[in-house]
């Protein structure tokens, strides 16, 4: 696992370097630890340090690249170390239940939910039947099924959004990705019950969007959001996807980024390291931060929702000009 890290992230590799000396050390025997025991701690207060460098630095195409990485909790990790009860609902009611897209329904606190998220697989197996995450229309229409049985029956929608894009094969093409995008998008905007969304990894173009409508939209801290990858961006600019860094910076993907231009209400903190470092406490993060959020949605009125919700997806985009 080590090595991969090194292979693909070559900006952690001081930090793998002091945790594998941390984990020779740990291997000494019990009755010798005591004298490598100001050693050790010395190497465990340089590695804090290092990893706050490092993180507090990153730049955007860096923390895509975090993002990617195949040990980040996906949609099922957080509902499965969130929700006190779950289960995974199939089928778009049309013949098709796409795996790069799952939904289900559960108990966060005491409130019944309907949750939705883009998932990615842990290997490479897994990402080929996942489709790596990016869903096909019968994916959109299966989340939208699920999201009307939300609407009847009163339940909140959280919605997680972790993708590249949506897929663009010409059998999505044939069976109508833009369609089945744009019907969620309009029904979206019409929900009475709640909708908070979360960007939990990589959120990009219309496959984000298509389940990126909502009353709060909440962003982990090193999480990426864009209207196309930077390779993509590179290429339809300068016909050259090795210009990916400077894309990155123009396109405004982070978190920070994107909560000074309103396009985000919020960033959930990530444990140092990023997700991936602990899922457990990056899931008991999130979990208080939807219920905060949540509380504070169901105290406002249907019609209340849907306005505000409206008016701030009106003032996306909006700049002034001296």
């Amino acid at each position: 696992m080590a090595h991969r890290k090194v292979l693909l992230l070559s900006f952690l590799k001081p930090v793998i370097e002091l945790e594998y000396k941390l984990e020779e050390l740990s291997q000494i025997p019990i009755e010798n630890i005591f004298s490598f025991k100001k050693q050790i701690e010395s190497i465990r207060n340089k590695l804090i340090i290092l990893k706050k460098d490092i993180f507090n630095s990153l730049t955007p195409l860096q923390r895509l690249h975090l993002v990617r990485q195949s040990d980040r909790p996906t949609t099922l990790d957080y509902i499965s170390l969130m929700m006190n009860d779950w289960i995974e609902l199939h089928g778009d009611r049309g013949g098709r239940d796409d795996p790069a897209l799952v939904v289900g329904i559960g108990k966060l606190s005491r409130q019944t939910v309907i949750f939705i998220g883009h998932q990615r697989g842990k290997d490479t197996k897994d990402n080929v039947i996942r489709n790596f995450g990016m869903a096909s229309p019968g994916g959109y229409r299966k989340a939208l099924r699920v999201m009307k049985h939300a609407n009847k029956f009163n339940f909140p929608i959280l919605t997680f959004i972790d993708t590249p894009g949506a897929w663009a094969g010409i059998e999505a093409e044939r069976l109508g990705q833009g369609e089945a995008i744009a019907v969620n998008l309009r029904e979206m905007f019409s929900f009475d019950v709640p909708i908070i969304c979360t960007i939990i990894g990589e959120g990009g173009s219309g496959g984000a969007l298509g389940i990126g409508i909502g009353d709060k939209i909440l962003m982990l801290e090193y999480a990426v959001y864009t209207v196309a990858t930077p390779e993509a961006c590179a290429a339809i600019l300068w016909k050259d996807s090795t210009k990916s860094l400077i894309a990155a910076e123009s396109l405004k993907i982070t978190s920070y980024d994107l909560k000074t231009l309103n396009i985000i209400d919020d960033i959930v903190q990530e444990p140092l390291g990023g997700s991936q470092a602990d899922s457990k406490i990056a899931a008991s993060i999130l979990r208080e931060k939807l219920i905060l959020e949540l509380n504070l949605l169901l105290k406002l009125s249907s019609e209340q929702r849907k306005k505000l919700r409206y008016q701030k997806f009106r003032k996306i985009g909006t700049f002034y000009e001296n």
